[in-house]
């Protein structure tokens, strides 16, 4: 993948640090569909596609860990990329079997937090698995209140797996497992096995809309299906379509940014 510099610099959260970190340590280049095209550094689109001007910023109490797969900071339909420009307190660690990440434990173990490993409960004791939060979050809760971490595992459904089966220390957090039953997946980036899985941003939209964060779960489903828009019409040679609810409410919350209510 080409990157080119665009008058927005490349966002610094978790995930942007993470994939140049991966890139420096990889022996050659990672080569993703498309590898030849010159994408602008902050939104991974084609230059001439750049959705960086409507990038949401909504403030929310709960914040988003992400265990990420080898390369999946590095592809450019990777959606946890999407949840870190939305959420500020967004963490993201590459994950390994054999080794972790002190500051990922110094993070689980932060009193502020409360961590959720979000996984599916079907695989998981009954004991461990939870269906809703104790109460949802909101800039006055009280001082002593936990916000909650959303550990996501952010790979294939294969890697998840893994992950969850060989990181013996999510094993003292609760396991909440969501029931999107009645919801679809809009997720049209890459083909997934299970018709009922969900991609890593539509899964946080979820956690933040039980968290009670329903603004930002809004914007954050807009910024995917706004993100999936731009990508899609490249590949496809087709025509973009800048004229979708997701662009009117991303446009909605750009200008309420610049011209906040006095």
């Amino acid at each position: 993948m080409t990157l080119v510099e665009n008058p927005r610099p490349a966002p610094d959260h978790a995930v942007s640090r993470l994939r140049t970190t991966r890139l420096a340590a990889s022996s050659k280049p990672y080569l993703a569909r498309g590898s030849g095209l010159v994408r602008c550094v902050g939104c991974r689109l084609l230059a001439s596609h750049c959705l960086c001007d409507l990038r949401p910023q909504v403030p929310t109490q709960a914040g988003m860990c992400l265990l990420m797969g080898d390369v999946e900071a590095l592809k450019p339909t990777n959606t946890g990329w999407l949840v870190a420009d939305v959420v500020a307190d967004t963490w993201a660690f590459g994950w390994s079997r054999t080794a972790v990440d002190p500051a990922l434990l110094a993070l689980l173990a932060d009193p502020q937090w409360q961590p959720y490993v979000v996984f599916p409960g079907e695989f998981v004791a009954p004991e461990r698995v939870v269906n809703a939060l104790p109460e949802p979050v909101d800039a006055n809760a009280s001082a002593g209140a936990r916000k909650p971490l959303f550990v996501l595992l952010d790979g294939t459904w294969s890697e998840a797996r893994k992950m969850f089966r060989k990181s013996p220390y999510l094993d003292a957090f609760p396991v909440l497992s969501l029931q999107p039953e009645q919801v679809a997946s809009n997720y049209r980036l890459r083909r997934s096995t299970h018709d009922g899985h969900f991609c890593t941003s539509e899964v946080a939209a979820l956690c933040l809309a039980l968290a009670g964060e329903a603004h930002a779960a809004q914007a954050l489903a807009a910024w995917l299906d706004a993100f999936t828009t731009h990508y899609l019409s490249v590949r496809r040679s087709a025509p973009l379509d800048q004229d979708t609810p997701a662009h009117h409410l991303l446009r909605q919350l750009a200008a309420a940014r610049c011209h906040p209510l006095r």
